[in-house]
């Protein structure tokens, strides 16, 4: 796909907003779970599109009226720094939401606009924005799949993917960046897709986890844009990480409590989400369902059209997942068909 039209007008305010710190302590939205328990997810979000809301100490999150079901309550765009800043998915083209980022931007630098992935809800401003800025851009290397496609093997998220937008600088698994006193950690957090990264600032908790980790809902892995099995091991580098108070791409922040529980716990609960749910998949097939589409009966018997495809691209994820493990086969026709049975192990 060709990257969105520069033709986007919009004034640059003269004003320009402050970066401050919340003054009241996070509520406990979430309900915490146990290590061995699935996420207890938060739906109840104001996001305000369009207005600036302080989320930590130099950190200001614009929410981007681009909510659906696949975006929540929009695409969370975060100016983290003081004088001089980075700005984190810029997200969706919208007149509106340019309009936004650079009223708050107002006179301060961008040292570099950065993407966690080039999903079109979270890059398709980028190199807008960064033009406006006179800023780099900087991501993880142009959109690519996490694996071949096969023969007949059409990718779902096509339309999604950014496929012609470049970065002026490829960003890697450890590197360092700053912008003025503001240092931040890169991590490669494939799974989602190939090229997703998260962003760990230095001294302080809080990790920018794009669409690693959503308190709102699970991941949506897609294959072969994305990687159930590189997925779980991204979960598997949060979870190890320092970081504890996450800021995603969708949905409210993920912090810690005084409690002890915190963001590790969320993606520790999400990857037990993931686990039980490739039991299901295995339970499914050895009660007789023998295809993506009967597992997707059996395990979402009641959801709409929509979710019912997210659900297929999942399963599907998980299956291929499972194959690898060994504990499926999958039998693949010439016209891109299959049949699901369980392994034979001793």
């Amino acid at each position: 796909m060709r990257s969105p039209s520069r033709s986007l007008s919009v004034n640059k305010p003269a004003n320009q907003v402050v970066f401050q710190t919340p003054s009241t302590p996070w509520p406990p939205v979430y309900a915490m779970p146990s290590i061995a328990s699935p996420p207890s997810f938060n739906t109840q979000f104001d996001a305000k599109p369009g207005t600036p809301v302080p989320v930590g100490l130099g950190i200001v999150r614009l929410t981007a009226p681009n909510a659906s079901v696949y975006t929540f309550t929009g695409t969370n765009s975060y100016l983290v720094g003081e004088d001089e800043i980075f700005v984190i998915d810029p997200g969706p083209s919208d007149n509106s939401h340019l309009s936004a980022l650079l009223r708050v931007i107002g006179g301060k630098k961008v040292v570099a606009v950065l993407v966690t992935h080039t999903h079109r809800d979270h890059s398709a401003l980028a190199r807008i924005l960064a033009d406006e800025c006179r800023a780099p851009l900087w991501f993880g290397g142009r959109h690519r799949l996490s694996r071949p496609k096969r023969l007949l093997e059409v990718n779902k998220l096509q339309k999604a993917c950014d496929w012609d937008l470049v970065p002026d600088r490829v960003l890697a698994d450890g590197d360092i960046i700053k912008a003025g006193t503001t240092e931040i950690e890169v991590v490669g957090t494939p799974g989602h897709c190939a090229n997703h990264l998260c962003f760990g600032v230095a001294g302080a908790p809080y990790l920018f986890s794009g669409d690693h980790v959503m308190g709102w809902n699970s991941t949506l892995v897609a294959t072969p844009d994305g990687s159930m099995r590189k997925y779980l091991g991204s979960l598997d580098r949060l979870i190890e990480a320092r970081w504890t108070h996450y800021l995603p791409g969708h949905g409210d922040a993920i912090p810690a409590y005084r409690d002890g529980t915190n963001g590790r716990d969320f993606a520790r609960a999400l990857k037990m989400h993931r686990l039980l749910r490739n039991q299901q998949i295995l339970d499914a097939v050895a009660a007789g369902a023998s295809s993506v589409g009967e597992v997707v009966d059996r395990l979402y018997p009641r959801v709409g059209i929509k979710i019912r495809i997210a659900a297929r691209m999942t399963v599907m994820a998980h299956v291929e997942l499972l194959e690898k493990e060994g504990d499926l086969i999958i039998r693949r026709s010439l016209l891109g068909g299959m049949r699901l049975s369980l392994t034979k192990r001793k």
